[in-house]
């Protein structure tokens, strides 16, 4: 089950990226379809191995939030990876932009999830 997720994780944020960088003015991909498949590797890893360790860390603070504070990981997560590590080939220009790629990679893993059966908790 965790091989899938980590999957799920990989799947959404290429995907994400791609339709973020189509639709989403001022999100730039500036590589061919292997780098994005890299980006997406990436960004899948950090968002199965770091986030929960940053989501647990935050916890006090995503209580107080009433969860809102989630969000603010989720874009620190996806501005790590488009702003530092991956710079010279995914440009993420102004918060907003950076506010609907996250959305928009939050949306497909959890639309993967439910299509995969992930979310349903027996």
């Amino acid at each position: 089950m965790a091989i899938l997720k980590l999957f799920l994780h990989i799947v959404s944020a290429g995907l994400g990226l791609f339709i973020a960088a189509k639709l989403v003015s001022g999100v730039d991909f500036f590589g061919n379809y292997f780098m994005l498949g890299v980006v997406g590797i990436i960004m899948g890893l950090a968002n199965f191995f770091i986030k929960p360790i940053l989501k647990a860390i935050s916890l006090p603070i995503r209580i107080i939030t009433l969860g809102l504070f989630g969000l603010v990981i989720n874009m620190g997560m996806v501005w790590l990876i488009a702003d530092v590590i991956f710079s010279d080939v995914l440009e993420i220009s102004g918060i907003i932009p950076l506010f609907w790629t996250t959305i928009i990679v939050w949306f497909l893993n959890f639309l993967l999830g439910l299509g995969l059966g992930l979310h349903n908790k027996k």
